[in-house]
């Protein structure tokens, strides 16, 4: 597992974190593949082996589906005929990337099938989650999902929807060279063939543009008012409820509003004092900001 400096990143101003962002930063990565289509193609290339003819970016990430449900924003959402591609990047383990895998896979069939057209005509739809930790603990460097009948294994549904975890700190133990060259710098080492030599470049770049830079700010900030304002808010019920309410329930009054603002499971169990099963259990019946 790659070794990194125990560095808390609520302590950094934005300046400071945009200073040290690499291709593993959300914010680096998506600007990287957005406008830079060919290096996203060559990346599924490589992540899928396969060859691709083209791909369009899809002009915005954010799919609505009908009123009254849930929206969801991705990282990376590429189509051509036959295909649709999603990429995400996720630094931390949620506890909820199975079920967000999930949901996007079926969001983006609803967003592919127009009126009018056939089951038959779904494009083949690859959720792919580029995960720095070993989410499932397993110690594999990558762990592809497909439908398959627990009764007879060699029988496969052949609904042509794949769920591919990629595990950057595992890149050691894969075989594809041009994978764990990738994974690698993700991880955080030196970039090592030409293509993670050109991702890391173009990752560097990125931070130059000061355009990006400010709408980077801009982000961070938000997130540190929202974190801020998800603070107050736990602490305001902990008052509407009452008085005598002690520290333990108003933890959990601060956990449900952190949760419902976007917060992790992990910064939140951190920033409580809590471990993240508790956190879990705390807000299992809430659906968080995305």
């Amino acid at each position: 597992m790659t070794e990194r400096k125990n560095i808390d990143e609520r302590s950094l101003t934005p300046e400071e974190k945009w200073e040290r962002a690499t291709i593993a930063n959300n914010f680096i990565f998506y600007k990287v593949m957005r406008h830079n289509p060919d290096v996203c193609k060559e990346l599924l290339e490589i992540l899928l082996e396969i060859e691709i003819d083209r791909i369009e970016m899809r002009g915005e990430e954010v799919i609505e589906t009908d009123f009254g449900s849930k929206g969801i924003r991705l990282d990376i959402y590429a189509k051509n005929e036959k295909d649709a591609y999603n990429i995400e990047l996720q630094t931390t383990d949620t506890k909820e990337l199975a079920e967000r895998a999930r949901y996007y896979q079926g969001t983006i069939d609803v967003d592919c099938l127009k009126s009018g057209q056939t089951y038959k005509e779904l494009k083949n739809s690859y959720v792919i989650f580029i995960c720095i930790p070993d989410i499932f603990q397993k110690g594999l460097p990558c762990y592809h999902f497909e439908n398959i009948c627990l009764e007879d294994n060699s029988l496969r549904l052949n609904d042509r929807a794949y769920k591919i975890f990629y595990i950057a700190d595992n890149y050691d133990k894969i075989l594809n060279e041009k994978q764990k060259e990738f994974l690698k710098l993700v991880a955080g080492q030196k970039a090592g063939d030409n293509f993670s030599k050109k991702v890391a470049r173009l990752a560097e770049d990125a931070k130059h543009n000061t355009q990006w830079k400010r709408q980077y700010m801009e982000w961070e900030r938000q997130r540190a008012y929202d974190f801020e304002n998800g603070k107050e808010a736990g602490i305001e019920i902990g008052k509407e409820v009452g008085i005598s309410l002690g520290a333990e329930q108003k933890a959990v009054e601060a956990a449900r509003s952190f949760y419902a603002n976007g917060v992790s499971i992990e910064l939140i169990s951190k920033s409580l004092n809590m471990t993240p099963e508790q956190v879990k259990e705390i807000v299992k019946d809430l659906v968080p900001v995305v």
